[in-house]
């Protein structure tokens, strides 16, 4: 059976949207397997950087505008997702989610999500649907799933420690590896929080994708 799978970017680049190689990655390995794929973002501004130098730009941007720019215009508007049309969840990493999805950035465990990301997520969770979280997204599992919940972000003590103090378990984890909450069907990876290279993201990637399709065939 075909897996049903809707992927959230959060703009394009990794200083300031989805990262680009995480979210190709994850819609190659989502092909590959023959999966049924739709984009959403929010229709939302972002502040810009530009990624040559790391530097603010002053520029303001759409984030669904951008996040056509991966997903070559076959992108929706979050607010057009709905849990029951889908039999998964993944969300990429990149500073877009914990700057356009979240506000970690800059609240760390203060941090609230982005309202119509969070309703969606949620229902997931509700019909114990599997949920892939990557790189930096796990941060907002808590937020998602409640205390206990277990996750990943690899192994930074700063950013480990935010997610424990929204109740989370954190669990390091090397950047070819996964760390699964089987009560809630969460799979979460590193990537670029560890990955010193593409191979070295897709490695993870690729598990966490085989484990969320394996997970949409697994009993509620």
């Amino acid at each position: 059976m075909t897996a049903s799978v809707a992927v959230i970017l959060s703009g394009c680049g990794v200083y300031d949207g989805a990262e680009i190689h995480e979210s190709v990655l994850t819609l190659l390995r989502l092909s590959q397997r023959g999966c049924q794929v739709q984009c959403f973002a929010p229709d939302i501004s972002f502040d810009v950087v530009d990624h040559l130098t790391g530097q603010p730009t002053g520029e303001r941007r759409n984030v669904l505008v951008e996040a056509a720019r991966i997903a070559r215009g076959q992108v929706k508007n979050i607010t057009h997702a709905r849990a029951e049309d889908f039999d998964a969840l993944i969300v990429p990493g990149g500073f877009g989610s914990a700057k356009n999805l979240s506000t970690f950035a800059h609240e760390g465990a203060q941090c609230s999500v982005q309202a119509d990301l969070l309703a969606l997520a949620e229902a997931f969770a509700e019909e114990r649907k599997p949920v892939g979280l990557i790189c930096i997204s796990p941060a907002i599992a808590a937020k998602i799933y409640g205390p206990t919940v277990t996750c990943t972000i690899g192994n930074d003590a700063e950013t480990a420690k935010a997610v424990e103090q929204m109740g989370a378990i954190h669990q390091a984890c090397a950047v070819d590896e996964i760390v699964e909450d089987v009560e809630r069907k969460l799979v979460t990876t590193p990537a670029y929080m560890l990955a010193q290279s593409i191979t070295e993201a897709a490695a993870g990637i690729n598990k966490l994708v085989d484990r969320v399709i394996e997970l949409t065939h697994a009993p509620a």
